[in-house]
């Protein structure tokens, strides 16, 4: 600056002003030329080191960073290199250190303190308010605590905290977004202008910015009651029921003016199906915003019979897509939500008969979605498609797990929180129970065809080795009758294996076995009375029999004889019982060599005929002999 200023007055002047104002512009270049980088290249390469180098080498950075507005970058190519290094600064995750307590304190707020001062300040100055405001929020029990004061808490929503939701700065949104949960929590009702906010963050901002405008609607939600919060965005409590199917219609993110007004649980679900959040610039690594939204839906599955506003068929598809993304590769390093998960697993089937049935309903779908090769599931090499087979057989048996776990009472006999384990409640209805579940998988089973996949196949088997380990309760006696016609049909589509097919052979006969009326038959509308209790949509038949078929008698190990054998045994024993016989007919050898017995046997009948000439009165002795002793032996 100095240097162009000193080039200015020497145009302006004359003489020998002008010679000596051009003198120190000289000196100035000079000067410049000796400290700066030959090229940009070099230029940032420098920057570069500083920046690695740590906190220490913070401020020099920044001067760094001050010199780059004297450089040239007028070719295109410097302008690219230049470019591309500043997007790197942009898209860098802000400097943090961990102090003595374990916690990570940010440094600063980014590459804006490098730059413009004024620019600088106000951040700054931003941040400190805002901070200040978190701080006096948290500290506040009700919304009466900040009133009446200089500011009130409508002019400090005003003026402060939905502003700097929109400001530029990123670190300025963040903090200004936790403001705003905090603050809508102390509300008796939450702002439409807040809850507006909330949604646009939430969709719109950032990784950090979406993970935090996430957790805030959902405190928002779990706080204020989730009506209510659709309520102050204008939607009809009457029709709360009517949501918005997610699953057949995905929502545009793209459409700014119309988030605002999407219902609070159909905008959070549509978050936890998206699958192209950018987590590049969360500050945590083991945070995501599919981690955030994970764990607000499972707090809300905890206690969700405290939000009767929450459509029943709403939950069976949020547990399929807690246990998918429990058991995601994506979820791995996000130790974070697979604690929560684990947590949310170890409790959830025990605390509600309600719970149990939404794990059986989700049992089909989740192996739907995770089998390869089935529900237009992609597949892969053999390698890949094994291991997704593994891992879906093993979510099965943890499903299986979690719905044989039993149910306790909320509280003791005596009212009182003794701190012991809760007592074993009553036994669930069918649709809640394993009766219910194994319902599913055998009318899942017998709706493939006798052709199947190798993909169907296995998938089949794979439901039919959970199918076994079910128990059944003597109570349920429709259910027993149910399941045994139903096995007709499983036996038959996995009938090739045999193992499995004698494993649900004892099934048939466990299930016989406590039937109290084994020799009833059950009528359509009993079985059309348990399909609709668990909503499923099946035609069997009733004219075929309840006994499950019977596999062939095993082969005895004593070989079989040929037909020809047992011919010659006849004809040898026809010449046995004639005296002209002249060549002896060997048992042995006929079956060793059935050629040459053949051939015995046709010289023996030659022979015979010979003798029958010769000696006529002979053998019909010897005739009625044979004639006696058939008779005989008729007889007996």
């Amino acid at each position: 600056m100095e240097a162009q200023a000193k080039g200015s007055d020497a145009a302006s002047t004359m003489g020998t002003e002008a010679a000596v104002y051009a003198a120190e512009a000289s000196d100035s270049n000079d000067l410049l030329e000796q400290i700066l980088p030959a090229t940009i290249s070099d230029y940032i390469d420098l920057v570069k080191a500083h920046i690695d180098a740590g906190p220490n080498y913070r401020f020099a950075c920044r001067q760094l960073l001050l010199l780059g507005a004297l450089l040239d970058f007028s070719d295109a190519t410097n302008r690219k290199v230049a470019s591309t290094f500043v997007l790197e600064l942009l898209h860098k995750p802000f400097d943090h250190e961990v102090d003595q307590y374990g916690d990570m304190v940010v440094i600063g707020d980014g590459i804006n303190l490098g730059g413009d001062k004024d620019w600088a300040e106000a951040v700054s100055g931003g941040c400190t308010a805002l901070l200040f405001c978190g701080l006096c929020f948290e500290k506040a029990r009700s919304y009466h605590c900040i009133q009446g004061r200089a500011t009130e808490p409508s002019e400090l929503l005003q003026s402060l905290l939905l502003p700097a939701a929109k400001h530029s700065h990123l670190e300025v949104q963040r903090i200004a977004v936790r403001c705003l949960g905090l603050f809508g929590l102390l509300e008796k009702k939450p702002s439409q202008e807040l809850v507006k906010q909330l949604k646009v963050s939430f969709v719109k901002g950032p990784a950090p910015i979406s993970i935090i405008a996430c957790k805030a609607l959902f405190d928002l939600g779990m706080r204020h009651n989730l009506q209510e919060v659709d309520r102050v965005v204008g939607h009809d409590i009457l029709s709360q029921h009517q949501y918005y199917d997610i699953t057949s219609s995905p929502l545009n993110f793209s459409d700014t003016d119309g988030i605002s007004n999407i219902k609070l649980l159909d905008l959070l679900y549509a978050g936890l199906i998206k699958d192209d959040w950018d987590n590049s610039l969360a500050s945590d690594e083991n945070e995501s915003v599919q981690g955030a939204l994970g764990e607000g839906f499972a707090k809300v599955l905890l206690v969700s019979e405290n939000y009767q506003s929450m459509p029943a068929s709403l939950h069976p598809l949020l547990l399929s897509k807690l246990i998918t993304l429990y058991f995601s590769n994506e979820s791995k390093d996000l130790h974070r939500l697979k604690q929560c998960l684990s947590v949310f697993f170890e409790h959830y089937p025990s605390l509600s008969a309600n719970h149990k049935k939404c794990i059986s309903k989700s049992f089909i779908t989740v192996m739907r979605s995770m089998w390869p090769g089935i529900n237009g599931n992609a597949g892969g090499s053999a390698y890949v498609v094994s291991n997704m087979r593994k891992r879906a057989v093993q979510v099965s048996r943890f499903m299986l797990q979690i719905m044989q776990a039993p149910l306790y009472k909320n509280e003791t006999d005596d009212g009182k929180d003794t701190g012991e384990v809760p007592e074993v409640i009553e036994e669930p209805p069918l649709e809640c129970g394993e009766e219910g579940l194994a319902i599913r998988i055998a009318t899942e089973v017998a709706t493939f065809h006798t052709k199947k996949t190798t993909a169907e196949k296995s998938y089949v088997s794979a439901l039919c080795r959970i199918l076994v380990l079910l128990h059944f309760r003597l109570s349920e006696q429709g259910a027993i009758q149910l399941i045994r016609r139903l096995l007709i049909r499983v036996a038959e589509s996995v009938s090739a294996e045999k193992d499995l097919v004698k494993e649900l052979r004892q099934m048939a006969d466990h299930l016989k076995a406590l039937d109290r009326h084994p020799d009833q038959e059950m009528s359509q509308d009993q079985a059309n009375l348990i399909f609709g209790r668990l909503e499923l949509d099946f035609n069997m038949d009733f004219n075929v029999s309840v006994e499950m078929p019977q596999t062939p008698a095993p082969c005895s190990t004593k070989p079989t004889r040929r037909r020809k054998q047992v011919r010659l045994e006849e004809e040898s024993s026809d010449e046995d019982s004639s005296p002209t016989s002249v060549v002896p007919n060997n048992l042995g050898t006929v079956s060793a060599r059935s050629q040459r017995a053949s051939k015995t046997a046709a010289l023996s009948k030659m022979t015979a005929k010979t003798a029958f000439g010769i000696d006529e009165d002979d053998e019909d002795e010897e005739g009625s002999e044979v004639t006696s002793d058939e008779d005989s032996d008729g007889s007996d």
